[in-house]
């Protein structure tokens, strides 16, 4: 059996089964695709089937795209990693920590005890988080009428911290303000210099916070799936006209595309000809960047958005510019230092530097973690490495 037997065969039936409305997956090397495959429908209320260019929402896998548009700019000399980011986005000079709550309800805040940094906001180790997974922030929200990180509103982003920066590693909305950085020194917007400086160099043709009306004809729908595990379309899109372009969550984009992202980060830097990234950029951002600092467990307070989730349990994680690193090898998987992360819409990622291969997942399923999907992309890994 070989490689694209095996991975079309397990799509398929997850497919047959009700376990995913549709899926896309592709698996690439340093020098090109190894697999692409598409399977299933867009929404299961239409015909049209997902095929290996359908758009999709990648929410968080946003992230290391942001960041590698930051660190194009620490490379000019444009953005610095490690002094105060409030030079470049003021509003961090407003920011709090909560402490805790007053007898009438009311946020217990008082100031940071040291700046947040650009390496402290790329690492999520800046003290802020999401209202998903930490109740504080939810409560916060609800008592000062605060949106949510979805509305794309500035105030979403007045949220206080948590820590005091570079005291723990929280998982937030912190590379939205990496995001506004890259805007203040690019003079651009983030959309705007994601395309130029990115997208159009490594041909990326299909990635935009603004879908255009070719990526509307071949968009996903969102799918909720319920308490006995049917699944069913839902409404759901980021606004196409933001207050702020969100750097941790806002692209809409393909597998091939963000498959393309993959083999220049493999090829540190380069792809077809193309140098977006000096390699030793990428070497510092495939670095574990966070010290003995450890990665936890995200519990959910909002179980339609997210279920509870731990990543690789049981091993040794750290967090890189932007991406979580397994600091050793996962059995029958990903060399030590491979890189990941995730979007809320179920959406994987991950990039094996030393074995020069990596993998992307795009489906549109909330809650974030669901068991069925996350059951079929470690599948999915585990063929890619059995047969690679």
């Amino acid at each position: 059996m070989t490689l694209q037997t095996k991975l079309d065969h397990l799509f398929q039936s997850a497919v047959d089964q009700g376990d995913v409305p549709g899926v896309v997956a592709v698996v690439v090397d340093r020098d090109g695709s190894r697999y692409e495959g598409a399977f299933g429908k867009r929404n299961l209320t239409a015909d049209a089937p997902m095929t290996v260019d359908t758009v999709a929402w990648i929410a968080s896998m946003t992230k290391a795209i942001t960041a590698a548009c930051a660190m194009q700019l620490v490379e000019q000399g444009k953005l610095d990693l490690h002094s105060p980011a409030s030079q470049w986005v003021p509003m961090l000079a407003e920011a709090q920590v909560l402490t805790g709550w007053d007898a009438d309800g009311q946020p217990i805040l008082r100031p940071p005890r040291q700046p947040v940094t650009l390496h402290h906001l790329l690492t999520h180790t800046a003290g802020f988080s999401y209202e998903f997974w930490n109740a504080d922030i939810l409560r916060y929200q609800q008592v000062m009428g605060i949106p949510g990180a979805a509305s794309c509103e500035r105030r979403a982003l007045t949220t206080p911290m948590l820590f005091d920066p570079g005291e723990r590693w929280e998982y937030g909305i912190s590379i939205d303000f990496a995001g506004m950085a890259v805007e203040a020194v690019s003079g651009k917007s983030l959309s705007q210099y994601m395309r130029e400086a990115l997208f159009e160099p490594l041909g990326m043709r299909d990635s935009a916070m603004k879908i255009r009306p070719d990526m509307r004809a071949r968009l996903a729908s969102m799918h909720a799936r319920d308490a006995e595990g049917g699944l069913a379309p839902m409404e759901f899109e980021l606004p196409q006209e933001p207050e702020v372009e969100l750097g941790g969550g806002a692209l809409y984009s393909t597998a091939s595309d963000y498959a393309r992202f993959i083999r220049m980060v493999l090829n540190r830097g380069e792809l077809d000809g193309q140098r977006v990234l000096a390699a030793s950029t990428v070497d510092l951002m495939c670095r574990n960047a966070i010290g003995d600092l450890t990665i936890p467990k995200l519990t959910s307070v909002l179980p339609a958005f997210s279920h509870d989730i731990e990543f690789l349990p049981g091993v040794k994680k750290g967090w890189g510019y932007s991406w979580l690193i397994n600091l050793e090898p996962v059995p029958g998987g990903r060399s030590a230092g491979s890189l990941f992360w995730a979007g809320l819409s179920n959406s994987y990622f991950w990039i094996d530097p030393s074995r020069g291969i990596g993998g992307v997942y795009i489906s549109q399923i909330v809650p974030f973690a669901d068991p069925k999907s996350l059951a079929l992309f470690a599948a999915f890994e585990a063929a890619v490495y059995e047969y690679c």
